[in-house]
């Protein structure tokens, strides 16, 4: 497991009465966001996501938060608070969950709505208490206290964690839209009366940190969505996110203007729509929502909403694209990517964009149009944010270095001392004694990956192995010796997989092997081993003079 911090000791015991701070994620990273926080003994979790793998990462299908660290002291935890329903925030508590049951989520009521959703496919019903903004909780020695934030989906909560030792305020993921469609603003003023009782430390989403002025506002895209829609002659498809509620409802209230009816597609969008609607969130006119089923009977004058604006592989407009789902995509079909590009899926997602291009579709995305505006707080907007808290302490949260440290660089131009604006990485260690901060040390914390059933099996030398493969192809060598003489009996018997398929070419390399198999024993080496090493330093000093290549090579030597 990776150190982070080897110049950082491990922390000595916390001080009684102070308040201990380690991210286990979501630092220096966009993704698998979770803080855990310590006072009197006992452990409070805000959020557990999950982190989506890189094309470096081939096979994986998740990375969780590096669980480790409280792994011993699963019972001294009081609670875990969710600031929303984002997988980056939530998709790591079945995991959580399996290594203790019963451990309280707190959230609002949309959050615990999908995260319900969530762990009844993992077969975990979960101990759930429902907040909301304005409320108070106490939950072990913690209290809590819930602020209104504006995100790209319902329900965001910050969340000020009072202790002895001091206030913590966390915006969660958050921006400042001044006129939401829900019209739920940031709750500007109690930021301002928490800055006016004294905020110790604030931990600030960074996301957007590094992009001058403001975020624009989520109506703004109406236009755009409108224009595109009213032009269209046949069908409009729309890939969101499927938990960003008010996206699909400006695509409904569209598609109504220009008597479309809507259909929700694939498995995700139709299950939290189905919840938002119920609860209130989505507001759908009677009448112009069909199912799936009847797509048929309403020719062209639908627009579908589906999933797959990452350009995932099994959302359903990867597989449009790939004509291989039911709902073909061609000439006079608009298709609009109503999404943001997550950094590492910029290849997918123009992949998706080429080939539903290439069927006739013509594709709109937030290059050429602007159908999407992001759901983080852009610089003026965190710079408000700054001079009206007025921290002693700041801590960037949700963001990689760059983010981590223009965030920080806002908050030393708004007065924070420099000294005080922590820029750290999961793992390190804050303490927060009688309302000050330091840095006291670091804990290990590494990368805990999901492949298929298994969690936490793969390591980085078996994904390295992976990237060999993939990339540099695979040898294998079998030579059957006589345990006497030390004499080929059989062999070298060569295997090559993603390497040239002449095997022509092996016949020198053969060669090769035998007479250092033959120097080998004639010096008196025998051990099966010793002589398979000497059989993969010949094949791999052979390829890589030839070829220039490194592939995985694996010799095998028997005696009989």
């Amino acid at each position: 497991m990776n150190h982070p911090h080897p110049d950082l000791g491990l922390p000595s015991a916390l001080v009684k009465g102070g308040l201990r701070i380690v991210a286990l994620g979501g630092l220096g990273e966009i993704g698998r966001n979770m803080t855990v926080f310590e006072t009197k003994g006992k452990l409070l979790i805000v959020d557990c996501g999950v982190l989506f793998p890189e094309d470096t990462q081939p096979g994986i299908d998740l990375i969780l938060p590096d669980f480790s660290y409280i792994r011993d002291r699963l019972d001294d935890v009081v609670g875990v608070f969710l600031t929303h329903g984002h997988e980056d925030h939530i998709g790591a508590v079945p995991y959580l969950l399996r290594e203790r049951g019963d451990i309280a989520i707190y959230g609002s009521a949309l959050t615990l709505a999908l995260v319900t959703a969530k762990l009844k496919e993992h077969r975990i019903s979960p101990l759930t208490r429902e907040v909301r903004e304005g409320g108070h909780e106490d939950v072990g020695p913690f209290e809590l206290e819930f602020v209104a934030v504006n995100h790209s989906i319902p329900d965001a909560l910050a969340v000020v964690i009072n202790t002895d030792a001091g206030r913590v305020l966390a915006t969660g993921d958050f921006k400042m839209d001044q006129l939401p469609l829900d019209g739920r603003i940031t709750d500007l003023r109690t930021f301002a009366r928490l800055g006016e009782e004294g905020v110790d430390l604030f931990m600030v989403d960074s996301t957007n940190a590094d992009i001058p002025g403001f975020t624009p506002s989520e109506r703004e895209i109406m236009p755009a969505l409108n224009r595109v829609i009213g032009s269209t002659k046949r069908r409009v498809i729309v890939a969101s996110f499927s938990s960003h509620v008010h996206r699909v409802q400006q695509v409904i209230d569209t598609a109504a203007i220009h008597n479309r009816k809507v259909i929700f597609i694939g498995r995700s969008m139709v299950r939290n729509m189905k919840i938002a609607q119920d609860m209130g969130y989505l507001t759908i006119p009677p009448g112009i929502v069909m199912d799936a089923k009847d797509l048929d009977s309403f020719d062209d004058n639908v627009v579908l909403i589906c999933t797959g604006s990452q350009g995932e592989p099994m959302a359903a407009l990867s597989r449009m694209a790939n004509g291989d789902h039911q709902i073909r995509v061609g000439e006079g079909d608009t298709v609009i990517l109503a999404s943001s590009l997550i950094p590492g899926n910029e290849n997918s997602v123009f992949r998706v964009i080429n080939e539903l291009t290439r069927f006739g579709a013509k594709v709109v995305h937030k290059a050429n149009a602007m159908v999407h505006v992001s759901g983080h707080a852009a610089a003026g907007e965190l710079l408000y944010c700054y001079n009206i808290v007025k921290p002693r302490y700041v801590m960037p949260i949700h963001g990689e270095w760059r983010h981590m440290k223009a965030n920080a660089e806002l908050a030393i131009q708004a007065g924070v001392p420099r000294s005080n604006a922590l820029i750290i990485e999961n793992g390190v260690v804050v303490d927060l004694i009688d309302h000050e901060a330091q840095v006291v040390g670091s804990v290990p914390c590494g990368f805990v990956y999901v492949d298929g059933q298994s969690i936490g099996d793969i390591t980085e030398a078996s994904l390295k192995d992976r990237r060999i493969l993939g990339e540099e192809g695979f040898i294998s060598v079998i030579v059957v010796i006589d345990s006497q003489s030390g004499k080929i009996v059989a062999g070298p018997d060569i295997h090559a997989r993603g390497f040239n398929e002449d095997m022509a070419l092996f016949d020198d390399v053969k060669l090769k092997i035998e007479k250092a198999l033959a120097a080998a024993v004639a010096e008196g080496i025998n051990g099966t081993h010793q002589l398979s090493q000497i059989v993969r330093k010949t094949v791999g000093g052979w390829v890589g003079g030839e070829h220039r290549r490194k592939p995985m090579i694996v010799p095998v030597v028997i005696e009989v």
